[in-house]
């Protein structure tokens, strides 16, 4: 199944799309799908809930167990408020009184549910298995899922299907699932990569359809910057992070109040910035591709948007989003955008090279240089490993996103200079990222068990 914009950029709450975003996603599937089996559900009469790999190492911080009651109770992530929620969650740790789907009372807590951090399954880290229980205890109903980025969830019998998929689509023109053939459609058909993107989702919607979710995609990462850049205080989980973007706009606008281009990279660290806290602090955000990296591509967007005078700002939004998303694409289906299977040069690397892509389209560059663009984006993150200090995206996270962001900025600016040759394809630097992911330790993918995670911790703060 080709994956759309809509997959790539998905509306949700923070602090986590794998951890967060997937988990609420497929407990609330789980909860809907058992209560309406006929020959389970009437005789439902618990649940439990284990976790494993990243999601049990770092679920604390990344809000996870409180996202698998509000899931099991219902809540979807694009429409649940995040503080009613969290409220709600407390109560039922404190009371009990967790209603199935919003129908039947169980006893599941969050508390209750079970980790197991050294124990990874081995389709995926961040592995989850839902089961019902009758009234004498016992199992009727064993659901194993899994988060596998970008609040993407599949279920275990699915898992394997998934590059099966992807090889069925390559005998069809009317798809692309690499660079090299993303390149031949466009070269082809005489078209850019935001048009190729655009036939994909004709597939599912309208014309209209795909222009009304894209610029409500652009206006909720809007959204997110201003209240990022609206909010002070500090954010939670214990690290004591002094929410910074609200001081920044202050200054500013002081120093630039008509938005002079040689303050650009300020307001684009600002806009990633904002986007990250408001993210770490469990408000609305945008998978871009998901939630440790969703600043870049709203900060990137936001500059386009900003200092290209003479363009509509709405049409620069829509195909700077379909660019985006075409090559996210490639990660998803070649790679992985998830920092608990491949580190964080699967999230902040693959926005950085969605970012540098939309704006090199949008800047008019060629096909090929955007293919560049988004080559030389990625080939500087590659390695890059997970490493949240207390399990919690703050960070380095936070600033790793603003990092990002000007970096994509820079590597379309260096596409555009050039051709589009170039001597390393970005089907090659997927590879490379893929291969990376694959040999790097399991401490270095969002397990909060090395880098940062340890060496900017006192050591009496660390659990044996």
């Amino acid at each position: 199944m080709s994956v759309s914009l809509f997959d790539m950029f998905k509306i949700g709450i923070g602090p986590s799309s794998s951890h967060t975003v997937g988990p609420m996603r497929a407990a609330a599937q789980f909860a809907r799908e058992a209560l309406a089996d006929p020959e389970i559900g009437p005789r439902i009469a618990d649940v439990a809930v284990h976790l494993y790999g990243s999601l049990a190492a770092t679920g604390e911080g990344h809000g996870t167990l409180s996202a698998v009651v509000m899931g099991l109770e219902g809540a979807d992530p694009e429409t649940v408020d995040p503080v009613a929620g969290r409220e709600r969650v407390a109560r039922i740790e404190k009371e009990g009184g967790l209603m199935l789907d919003g129908r039947l009372p169980v006893s599941l807590r969050p508390s209750t549910i079970v980790l197991h951090p050294l124990t990874f399954l081995p389709q995926h880290s961040n592995g989850m298995t839902f089961l019902a229980l009758d009234a004498d205890g016992q199992e009727i109903l064993r659901r194993p899922m899994f988060s596998v980025g970008g609040g993407f969830v599949v279920d275990e019998a699915d898992m394997d299907q998934r590059l099966a998929d992807v090889v069925a689509e390559e005998s069809d023109t009317a798809h692309f699932t690499t660079a090299a053939g993303l390149l031949q459609l466009c070269e082809e058909e005489g078209i850019s990569i935001s048009e190729a993107m655009l036939r994909r989702e004709r597939q599912w919607r309208t014309d209209e359809e795909i222009r009304e979710g894209a610029l409500r995609i652009w206006d909720t990462m809007r959204d997110c910057i201003r209240r990022g850049q609206e909010t002070s205080g500090i954010l939670p989980g214990g690290l004591d992070v002094r929410r910074r973007a609200a001081s920044w706009r202050e200054s500013l606008e002081v120093e630039d109040p008509h938005r002079n281009p040689l303050y650009a990279f300020e307001w684009v660290s600002l806009a990633a910035l904002a986007v990250n806290e408001e993210n770490a602090a469990g408000g609305r955000v945008v998978t871009a591709p998901t939630n440790g990296a969703a600043g870049i591509i709203p900060a990137v967007l936001d500059y386009a948007t900003t200092y290209l005078h003479e363009a509509d700002a709405d049409e620069v939004a829509v195909r700077f989003l379909l660019t985006a998303a075409a090559i996210g694409s490639l990660y998803k289906e070649n790679a992985s955008i998830s920092g608990a299977e491949v580190g964080c040069q699967g999230e902040v690397g693959s926005a950085c090279s969605m970012a540098a892509a939309g704006l090199a389209e949008v800047l008019g560059a060629k096909p090929r240089q955007v293919e560049n663009a988004a080559e030389i984006a990625m080939e500087h993150n590659l390695g890059l490993t997970c490493d949240p200090v207390g399990g919690l995206v703050q960070v380095p996270c936070i600033e790793r996103n603003a990092m990002a962001a000007v970096k994509a900025i820079t590597a379309a600016r260096f596409a555009l200079r050039g051709t589009g040759e170039h001597f390393v394809s970005l089907d090659t630097v997927i590879e490379t990222m893929r291969q990376t992911g694959k040999d790097m330790s399991e401490r270095y993918k969002e397990t909060a068990m090395g880098g940062l995670a340890i060496t900017a911790v006192p050591v009496s703060q660390i659990e044996c």
